[in-house]
């Protein structure tokens, strides 16, 4: 391996995903370096500028032309941070969802275009190559610690990507809950059932203005979600079906996950934000309560085949946070 072998495939991969006019391959006015920024912006939903210097390696001044652009066109809005007032906190408006949106879609496109061409027993050769450069190259040395020990590295909480769901995801959502409450609860097929029954409801008839699904996804696959769907009562937002999977707990994605919907009953204009969980889920009863749900009612009930607590919990979104 030498310098001019990567130079060399860096001048054929950059053109294999047209990256020198990635605007025009994907029919929008945008550099490839400008859809990444809302790419990042789309699938975290609190950002600022530092974070996105960090996680993209921009120059500081590039990037501040990049977001005056994007505010100008009216696809941001920046604040201050909840968490440091020495930060803006940056935000993609309507129109800048609808963007990432639609470049997200078009990307989609033209990969699928792209693997079209590939034999079908090509591609998990493929898959693998990927993941071998991906593992070496990803943290210097591969396995994150910086003494060129080579293996993989552990996957870091900004590895984690939040998305709209992409097809086959709601399927997904069915499956993973059905599978790991069986596993962790042993709950039975009345639960998959349920799941199947608020997942289809969703897709059948949700008000996207209003409704929304967060998929995370790690090294290209879904690992967690969750679901916000109109409340019973006016005002009121429900979150439903929460799940991590088990390989990728420890890295903040339920909290990630619960803050985006949060944010957005709140952007929306919701009054509050209800929920109803049992009381064996410890792990995200300590995520609600973090993020400030409390205990209004519980009831024992016998469910999915086990005897149960079942807990409802709300969030005043107009309440001052202590």
């Amino acid at each position: 391996m030498t310098v001019q072998d990567i130079r060399s495939f860096n001048r054929f991969y950059t053109n294999v995903i047209g990256a020198l006019d990635y605007g025009r391959r994907l029919y929008a006015p945008y550099t490839l370096t400008e859809s990444r920024v809302l790419y990042e912006l789309a699938h975290a939903p609190r950002t600022d500028a530092a974070d996105l210097r960090a996680q993209l390696h921009l120059d500081a001044g590039y990037l501040t032309r990049i977001l005056n652009k994007f505010e100008e066109d009216g696809l941001i809005q920046r604040g201050p941070s909840d968490t440091d007032p020495r930060r803006r906190r940056i935000t993609l408006t309507a129109p800048g969802r609808e963007a990432a949106a639609l470049l997200d879609e078009r990307a989609r496109e033209t990969v699928g275009s792209m693997l079209d061409t590939v034999p079908a027993e090509d591609r998990p050769r493929l898959a693998e190559a990927m993941r071998t450069v991906r593992t070496i190259l990803g943290d210097g040395d591969g396995d994150g610690d910086g003494d060129g020990g080579g293996g993989g590295r552990a996957p870091r909480p900004e590895d984690v990507l939040l998305r709209e769901p992409a097809p086959g995801d709601l399927g997904w959502i069915v499956q993973r809950n059905a599978a790991l409450y069986a596993a962790e609860y042993g709950f039975d097929a009345d639960y998959e059932a349920l799941v199947a029954r608020i997942v289809a409801d969703y897709g059948e008839d949700h008000d996207p203005h209003l409704e929304r699904t967060w998929i995370a996804e790690l090294d290209g696959r879904p690992v967690g979600c969750v679901m916000c769907v109109r409340g019973d009562t006016p005002g009121a937002a429900r979150l439903r079906l929460l799940l991590v999977e088990p390989d990728a707990r420890g890295l903040g994605i339920g909290d990630r996950l619960v803050g985006a919907l949060v944010d957005f009953a709140r952007e929306t204009g919701y009054r509050e934000v209800v929920l109803w969980t049992n009381d064996i889920l410890g792990a995200a009863r300590r995520i609600y309560q973090r993020h400030g749900f409390v205990l209004v009612a519980e009831k024992p009930h016998h469910s999915f085949g086990q005897d149960l607590t079942g807990q409802d919990w709300r969030l005043d979104l107009h309440a001052t946070p202590e």
